[in-house]
């Protein structure tokens, strides 16, 4: 496997996994010394569960079914082991819990911890008397609360840096950045599902002048309006870039050559018969490629960007398609 940059959201659930492992282990090794061989293996199972499943997502990057399996392995521990041996493991259900709101959607954790605290009280009620046992309710939900609020600031936080990371701050559009993580995403899927994914490299037609005539101000409308038209006529699943001043990518997944270019037809005609500029025609060129068999993302965009240029010296206003 070649080496790769783990993503944000894959590094929680490993260092949690791993962190869950590392803390169970030493009491897996003690429960079978002491002869608790229930204990013992109930214990190692959650520790191999873990150790599995954080592999799994540094071999993979799939976080989400490896979170839910994450969050039940160290919910149904706890539980079980409170079962097993009594209210002294209950200590263990605090961290559980806490992990459950970083790996977890908020309402699924919300629930996942009032299931596990209601399921906690028939061992807890049978040798506690009510004074402690409503201790450890309420401590139960006020550690789940706090969890549900530094979560919720932590994920609201992460979300505004990723916008500020992959959009443009002008028209909304992604960034040159993350349309390579949209290539490489395409190039990794295409040899799984082997479905055509095709690229649109869109650009304004004599920006300059428009710039120099009415001032940038309002060339920076026009680069807004052209980026409403092109996320009024795209699909949901398409997606729209920014990747130079006037330069713009829209990457089409699931569609070949020609229809991609019948769609670089209609945003060039959209846009011509839009009055962007006052006094002014404001049109598009566009080169048009179809992800080839093997190709890198480097050369799908440079064969888009010669289209282009084909394009543009065959007198603008007009698309080119690249062939492989």
């Amino acid at each position: 496997m070649k080496n790769r940059k783990l993503s944000v959201e894959e590094v929680l659930p490993l260092i949690l996994s791993a962190a869950g492992a590392l803390g169970v282990l030493p009491f897996a090794v003690m429960r079978f010394m002491n002869g608790e061989v229930a204990l013992g293996v109930l214990d190692s199972i959650i520790v191999v569960g873990l150790i599995l499943l954080g592999t799994y997502v540094y071999r993979t990057g799939r976080v989400r079914i490896a979170s839910v399996l994450i969050t039940f392995i160290c919910l149904a521990g706890v539980l079980s082991t409170v079962y097993i041996k009594g209210p002294g493991q209950v200590y263990w259900v605090f961290p559980a819990m806490m992990a459950s709101f970083y790996l977890l959607r908020i309402h699924e954790a919300i629930g996942a911890c009032l299931l596990v605290t209601v399921a906690l009280i028939p061992p807890l009620v049978a040798v506690l008397d009510v004074f402690s046992l409503a201790t450890i309710v309420i401590t139960l939900l006020v550690t789940s609360s706090f969890a549900y609020a530094f979560a919720t600031v932590s994920r609201n936080q992460r979300d505004k840096l990723m916008k500020l990371a992959t959009r443009d701050a002008l028209t909304g559009a992604g960034n040159r950045w993350a349309l390579q993580r949209k290539l490489k995403e395409i190039i990794s899927a295409q040899s799984r599902n082997a479905l055509p994914s095709s690229m649109l490299l869109i650009d304004l037609d004599h920006f300059k002048r428009v710039n120099d005539a009415y001032g940038h101000a309002v060339g920076d409308q026009i680069l807004v309006n052209l980026t409403e038209i092109i996320n009024l006529r795209i699909r949901v699943t398409d997606s729209l870039y920014r990747i130079g001043g006037e330069e713009f990518v829209v990457v089409v997944e699931g569609q070949d050559l020609d229809k991609a270019n019948h769609l670089a037809e209609q945003l060039r005609t959209l846009v011509e018969a839009n009055e962007l500029a006052p006094m002014h025609p404001v049109t598009i060129s566009l080169g048009v490629a179809e992800l080839a068999q093997g190709e890198t993302a480097e050369n799908w965009l440079r064969r888009a960007d010669d289209a282009l240029y084909r394009a543009k010296r065959a007198g603008r206003n007009a698309t080119s398609v690249a062939f492989a």
